[in-house]
Formats: C-alpha cells, sequence, structure tokens
C-alpha cells in the first residue's frame, strides 16, 4: 500500500530496534531498515570508524540525508539510531507519516544485551557504559516519550515485543 506509514522504533541502543525491527518487518511483510547499517554501507566505514574517522556532526547529517530520502517513499520499519530523534529536523521530516514506538529499556538492561556489541557503539564506549546510557536516557527520553506508543522491553520476550508492535502496526494501518 503506498500509502502505508512508516514504523519508527525509537529508544536507547540496546533497546532492540534492529532486532525486534527485522522480525516485525518479517510478519508484516514491509522491508525493514537499520540507519546504523545503511549508513555504514553507504560509507563504506563501520559506525565507530565513521566517528572516528569524521566526528559525530557528519554522522548526524548522514541520518539526516538519509532520513529525508525516506520522507516520500513506502512505509516499511525503521530502526535508527538511539540519537536519531534528538537530531534536528529528523523527526518532523517524518512525524506525519509515520508510527513511532518507544522500546523502554533500563540503561543496565540494554548494556547486558549489548555485550561484547558495546564495541559497535561509539558513544557508549566510556569507561562506565551504564551511566553513560543512563546521561542518554535523560537526555532523549522527553523525546522517545513524544512516541504513538511505549513497549517495556525489559521483562517481556522478545517475541511477545514482536507481537505487541505487529498488533499495534496493524491496529494503527486498519489491517
Amino acid at each position: 500500500m503506498p500509502d502505508r506509514k512508516h514504523l519508527i522504533l525509537v529508544g536507547l541502543p540496546g533497546a532492540g530496534k534492529s532486532t525486534v525491527g527485522r522480525a516485525v518487518a518479517s510478519q508484516l511483510r514491509l522491508r525493514f531498515l537499520d540507519f546504523d547499517v545503511e549508513i555504514a554501507k553507504r560509507e563504506k566505514l563501520s559506525i565507530p570508524e565513521l566517528f572516528a574517522a569524521k566526528g559525530e556532526p557528519y554522522f548526524r547529517e548522514l541520518e539526516r540525508t538519509l532520513t529525508a530520502e525516506l520522507r516520500d517513499g513506502r512505509g516499511m520499519v525503521l530502526a535508527p539510531g538511539g540519537g536519531w530523534i534528538a537530531n534536528p529536523g529528523c523527526l518532523e521530516a517524518l512525524r506525519a507519516r509515520a508510527i513511532l514506538v518507544y522500546l523502554e529499556v533500563s540503561p543496565e538492561r540494554a548494556v547486558a544485551r549489548m555485550g561484547l556489541g558495546l564495541t559497535k557503539r561509539p558513544l557508549l564506549m566510556r569507561p562506565n557504559p551504564v551511566e553513560q546510557a543512563t546521561n542518554l536516557l535523560a537526555a532523549r527520553k522527553e523525546l522517545y516519550l513524544q512516541s504513538d506508543h511505549t513497549v517495556s522491553t525489559d521483562l517481556i520476550a522478545r517475541d511477545e515485543v514482536v507481537r505487541l508492535i505487529v498488533a499495534l502496526a496493524m491496529a494503527e494501518q486498519g489491517g
């Protein structure tokens, strides 16, 4: 359906945006786009390499460019990075054609889920990643809470999170 809205999953790194997003897209038979994967592919650099070589402002500009490309495209499941929502202009560019779902997770649980994957998260590669995730959440929570729906991913299994989001999307899209 060309008028189908984007389903955008937002939340801290480690909330499950990519994992849940792939499963939701599969069940809804929609395309899935992980912003970090797409940006890394286009730049031919991993996200940590990109941050190290060109800095966070350059990365944020790439996010804005990708977001602008999606504004008029077919609805799909989108998993932007955790800071996308705070990137000026990004949310506004897609808001009218989007269902936003905040995947709520505690900083402790998010860091635990990432395990060795923390090395792929430039903003969390600090001596105390839980403290850094807590700071990121404090800075972004008000924006995350502007979502249409909130699903806590702390205490329910991934399959249940997927089921809930699929049901929300189908209800919102009238299908």
